[in-house]
């Protein structure tokens, strides 16, 4: 079976706070040029994507270095609901290093956020602790989000459902850089991770852009039914 798990592309999106805005308007239309194209503005981290190292680490490789089989995961879909807003991922709610499985390569944490998709609640996702990136690591596996991304978005506005930014939250952006300072993957802002198996594949090819620090992707789940 095949699950769509990609956000559609299309003008006013969602998109990391600062980055830039996406529009897919017409360029050409039937009834003025006799064909139809369109124009396309995105950047790089738009809609479900991946990261490449060059992301946030200094002289990282670019997703046009990065071999296309390493973007067909061997995945594993770890559940960790409930969360709260901005709550800590820790290092408990993952698999231990040995009992991942020699095969797995990408651990899908599901948070439940991608419901939130287009709201400024979204921005209040879980995120990842700098110690579970670490067990990660240790396991050599990347990771695929239904959020921003592994660390925390800035907050829209305060409020007590937590939209404010907590004191204890890390700065800058540890968990992208313990996985991508080792060449591991991270796919961000999945979506249809409900009814999914424990166990799939995940296809997440990106764009051949050459130099960049990521793509969008089209992200398809794949397992035996």
């Amino acid at each position: 079976m095949f699950r769509d798990c990609s956000r559609p592309i299309e003008t006013g999106m969602p998109t990391y706070p600062g980055d830039p805005d996406v529009t897919l308007e017409p360029d050409a239309t039937h009834e003025a040029d006799g064909y139809a194209t369109s124009e396309l503005r995105t950047g790089t981290h738009a809609g479900t994507h991946v990261d490449a190292p060059k992301h946030t680490v200094p002289g990282g490789e670019a997703i046009d270095e990065q071999a296309i089989g390493r973007f067909a995961f061997d995945a594993r879909l770890v559940d960790c609901r409930p969360l709260d807003p901005r709550e800590p991922i820790t290092p408990g709610a993952l698999p231990e290093p040995d009992a991942i499985g020699p095969d797995v390569d990408l651990l899908v944490l599901r948070t439940g956020w991608e419901s939130h998709w287009g709201t400024d609640r979204y921005r209040d996702h879980p995120y990842l602790t700098e110690a579970a990136a670490e067990r990660c690591r240790a396991a050599g596996v990347g990771v695929g989000l239904d959020t921003f991304g592994p660390d925390p978005t800035p907050t829209a506005g305060g409020g007590a459902d937590g939209g404010s930014t907590g004191d204890d939250e890390p700065d800058g952006t540890p968990a992208h850089d313990v996985l991508l300072g080792h060449s591991l993957p991270i796919v961000e802002n999945l979506c249809g991770l409900d009814g999914l198996p424990e166990r799939f594949r995940l296809y997440a090819f990106p764009l051949r852009l050459r130099g960049a620090d990521g793509s969008p992707v089209r992200a398809v789940a794949e397992w035996e039914k």
